[in-house]
């Protein structure tokens, strides 16, 4: 079994045949390695992308676990990771629990409170009061998630749910783009 650095040298660049050599962190050659030595799966890697289009109609969450679900089921990739990125500066992702809505309620309210939409406390307003609110709480929350994916299945916990946090007022059509690679 290969190291992870040695590993890491394999993902790198190949010789044909049996021998891999690469060059590693900080342009430093790697050793010499015999491929029967690393894990089958590290050759076999896949990936595929998509972007996702979800529709928003006020500040809130809105969950797309079902639909990134969904779109890894159709590509057949068993195990790996998720990354899950949101092409927006004025809406965010998190991963919250989806048993209860009163957590979500609970959730905006308080950044409601923490980042006030008063237009006296900024200088950005040309685009509304609501605008500069908005980047500072998408900034204090994610715009990418990265979930383990094994057997298929995101690895999220009993009541977690993958979601978009808008956090504008209106109607919006947020872009998320969808990336899996693994085996």
């Amino acid at each position: 079994m290969a190291s992870l650095g040695t590993v890491r040298c394999l993902l790198r660049g190949a010789r044909p045949a049996n021998e891999i050599s690469a060059v590693g962190a900080r342009g430093k050659p790697c050793e010499h390695l015999d491929v029967r030595s690393v894990p089958a799966s590290v050759g076999r890697l896949k990936q595929a992308f998509t972007t996702i289009e979800v529709e928003t109609r006020a500040p809130g969450l809105v969950e797309i676990t079902d639909r990134v679900a969904s779109w890894l089921a159709d590509e057949g990739i068993g195990d790996g990771l998720v990354t899950v990125f949101i092409r927006h500066t004025s809406a965010s992702l998190v991963i919250q629990e989806n048993a209860d809505p009163d957590v979500q309620t609970d959730l905006e309210s308080f950044l409601r409170r923490l980042v006030p939409e008063d237009s006296r406390l900024y200088r950005h307003t040309a685009e509304g009061d609501d605008d500069m609110p908005a980047h500072i709480r998408a900034a204090l929350t994610a715009t990418q998630l990265s979930i383990p994916l094994r057997g298929g299945e995101l690895r999220l916990g009993t009541w977690q749910g993958i979601y978009v946090f808008e956090h504008r007022r209106g109607r919006f059509r947020r872009s998320v783009d969808l990336h899996v690679i693994g085996d």
